[in-house]
C-alpha cells in the first residue's frame, strides 16, 4: 500500500526527543488532571463511558503498521509541528495507474457519454446541445452547465478553434479551473489534539471513511483516538469499534448515552494522553430535520468546551450517487456547522461525478478526499486534473 503524506517537521535533538517519549509513556498510564475541563450536564446524567482498548488485529487488506508514540511538544516551541496531507509526489507507477484506473472506471458512464460527443463532430449548435445534455445528466446542475458552455463558446471564438478535439481540450481546461479551488490539503499538527468532527447522513459512508482515514493518519506516525458519537444508529458503535481493532486505535464509546458527553470525554482523554488526532463520529442527520441538526450544533459547542478552539475541522461525508441532493446537504450542513472540508464517497458505483462541478459553483468547500472502493487505499486526496480526465473520459 502506498502513502500520500508529506511531512513538514523541524529537526529535534535526539536526547530531548527520547526524554519526551518517556514522559508521554508515563502520561498514558496516569493522565494529567490539570487538563480536565468542566463536564456538561448531559455528561453528569449519562452512564459512564466505556473505552474500548486498542486491540491488535490484522486489517483486511494490509498488515497494521506500528505507530510511533505520540511526541510531546516542547514547552519552548513557538508553534506545534505541522503535517500536510497531500497527493503523493511520486507514487509507484503500478499503484498510481491502479488508482487512476479505478477512478476512470467509477466515472465511466459520464466519461463515455462526453467522449462520444467529440468523435468526428462538427463545431456547431448540435455539439453544444449534446454537451449540455451530457453535463446535466452528469449531475453538474444548471448553474455549472451554463457557466461551462458559455465560457467554452467564448473560448472557441477567441482562439478560433476548428477541431472537435481542440474544443474538448478547451473544456478540460475550463473544468480543471472550476474544480481547482476544491483541491486543498488537510493540514495536521496545528493543534494537539487536532479535533475533527465528522458529519453526514446515514448511508453516506461516514463511519467507513473514518476508519480508512485513521489508517492513513497512522501511516504518517499520527496517533489517533476515535469517539463513537453516533449513539442512535443500530450497530454504529460496533462498526467503529471494528475499525478501531483493525487499526489498533482506542475507541471511546457509551451505549445509549448522550453523543456530546461521549465526545467531550474523548477529547479530554486525548488531551491527557497527548494524542495527535481525535475523530468524532456523529449521528447521521437529514438536513431537513431541524431539531436533529440542532443536536449537531450542541455537539460542536460541547467540543469547544472540552478544548478551546475545537473542532478544528468539520468534515461532511457525502455520497456521490445522490446527485443534486448532495449539494443540498452541503449547503444545509455548512449553514449549520460551518464546514471546513468534504469527503466524497462511492465514486465506484453509479456515480456521475458532475456534482463536484455544482459544488464548485455554488458552495466551493474543499474536497479533502474522494473514495472509489471499499479498500483503505481507495480513499485518496482529490486532484482536480485527475478527476477531470476521468470525468471527460480522457
Amino acid at each position: 500500500m502506498f502513502s500520500f503524506f508529506k511531512r513538514f517537521r523541524g529537526s529535534k535533538d535526539a536526547e530531548n526527543a527520547s526524554a519526551e517519549n518517556a514522559q508521554d509513556e508515563a502520561t498514558l498510564e496516569a493522565p494529567d488532571e490539570a487538563v480536565e475541563a468542566p463536564v456538561s450536564t448531559a455528561r453528569e446524567t449519562s452512564p459512564a463511558p466505556s473505552v474500548t482498548p486498542a486491540v491488535t488485529a490484522p486489517p483486511v487488506t494490509a498488515p497494521v503498521k506500528p505507530v510511533a508514540p505520540p511526541q510531546a511538544i516542547a514547552a519552548d516551541d513557538d508553534e506545534p509541528e505541522t503535517v500536510e496531507i497531500v497527493p503523493p509526489p511520486a507514487l509507484e507507477a503500478a499503484a498510481k495507474q491502479s488508482w487512476l484506473k479505478r477512478l476512470r472506471s467509477g466515472l465511466s458512464k459520464t466519461g463515455s457519454n462526453i467522449q462520444s460527443i467529440f468523435v468526428n463532430a462538427k463545431i456547431d449548435d448540435d455539439l453544444y446541445e449534446e454537451l449540455e445534455t451530457a453535463l446535466l445528466m452528469s449531475d453538474a446542475g444548471v448553474d455549472a452547465t451554463e457557466y461551462l458552455l458559455e465560457t467554452l463558446r467564448q473560448k472557441v471564438r477567441a482562439e478560433r478553434l476548428t477541431d472537435a478535439q481542440q474544443v474538448k481540450n478547451a473544456l478540460r481546461e475550463l473544468l480543471i479551473g472550476l474544480l481547482k479551488p476544491l483541491e486543498k490539503s488537510l493540514m495536521l499538527g496545528h493543534a494537539q489534539p487536532l479535533v475533527m468532527m465528522i458529519a453526514g447522513v446515514n448511508g453516506a459512508g461516514k463511519t467507513t471513511s473514518i476508519g480508512k482515514l485513521a489508517k492513513h493518519l497512522q501511516s504518517f506516525d499520527q496517533s489517533v483516538l476515535l469517539a463513537a458519537g453516533d449513539t442512535f444508529r443500530a450497530a454504529a458503535r460496533e462498526q467503529l469499534a471494528i475499525w478501531g481493532q483493525r487499526n489498533n486505535v482506542t475507541v471511546v464509546q457509551q451505549e445509549g448515552g448522550d453523543p456530546a458527553a461521549v465526545i467531550f470525554d474523548a477529547v479530554s482523554a486525548a488531551r491527557a494522553r497527548r494524542i495527535d488526532v481525535v475523530m468524532a463520529d456523529t449521528a447521521g442527520r437529514l438536513p431537513t430535520q431541524l431539531h436533529l441538526m440542532d443536536e449537531l450544533k450542541k455537539v460542536k459547542r460541547v467540543i469547544g468546551k472540552a478544548f478551546d478552539g475545537a473542532p478544528h475541522e468539520v468534515v461532511l461525508v457525502i455520497d456521490a450517487n445522490t446527485g443534486q441532493n448532495a449539494l443540498a446537504q452541503v449547503k444545509a450542513f455548512d449553514d449549520a456547522l460551518g464546514l471546513t472540508g468534504l469527503i466524497v464517497t462511492k465514486l465506484d458505483g453509479t456515480a456521475k461525478g458532475g456534482i463536484l462541478a455544482a459544488i464548485a459553483r455554488q458552495r466551493p468547500i474543499p474536497v479533502y478526499f474522494i473514495g472509489v472502493g471499499e479498500k483503505v487505499e481507495d480513499l485518496q486526496p482529490f486532484v482536480a486534473e485527475e478527476f477531470t480526465d476521468a470525468l471527460l473520459g480522457g
